[in-house]
């Protein structure tokens, strides 16, 4: 009898230690699925916040290049101005110049205080020097009214060129914001 209890005290401690060695890997199986999960939860919503980052920046990016367009749009009437045959109509030409820099400029200021909100920091300081230097550009022009000297015109031209310098870097560094490392966006 002590060898029928001893044998079906064994069963008794297989079928014990086997029911617990289920439970512990079912424990542990469980364990790491929820961690899989967790990350992979995690992985989503990184990627989906840095997909809606890149879109907001590309759209700050782009209003701000329209708004450096459009003030392009206002300093290429220089060329005009030098066909025109006389001083009279190249002051009108550059008073309607002078009047329409304001307001793009109003709007590049808009852009730019977008920019810096959404970054990042080398962005938005390119942002600021193509503001500033397109705001350089604006009392130059109003000089230009009424003065046909060659360095009021060369100071125009360099500070224009300087914005165009200033729009180009800011391009560059937009377009590297934007692009998908796989390490941020």
């Amino acid at each position: 009898m002590a060898d029928f209890w001893i044998m079906g005290n064994s069963g008794l401690w297989v079928g014990v230690l086997t029911a617990l060695t289920a439970l512990g890997a079912s424990y542990i199986t469980a364990r790491a699925t929820s961690r899989a999960a967790l990350v992979q939860a995690r992985t989503t919503t990184t990627a989906q916040a840095l997909r809606e980052q890149r879109d907001r920046r590309r759209s700050t990016y782009r209003e701000l290049m329209d708004c450096a367009h459009a003030f392009n749009e206002v300093t290429w009437q220089i060329d005009d101005v030098d066909a025109a045959p006389d001083r009279e109509t190249k002051d009108r030409l550059l008073t309607r110049m002078y009047e329409r820099i304001g307001p793009a400029i109003g709007k590049m200021n808009k852009a730019t205080h977008e920019v810096r909100l959404d970054g990042p920091a080398e962005v938005a300081s390119a942002a600021e020097r193509t503001r500033q230097t397109a705001r350089r550009v604006q009392p130059l022009l109003k000089a230009l009214i009424g003065d046909g000297s060659p360095e009021r015109r060369a100071d125009y031209d360099a500070a224009y060129q300087d914005f165009r310098n200033a729009h180009l870097a800011f391009v560059g560094l937009a377009r590297e914001a934007l692009e998908v490392t796989g390490e941020e966006g």
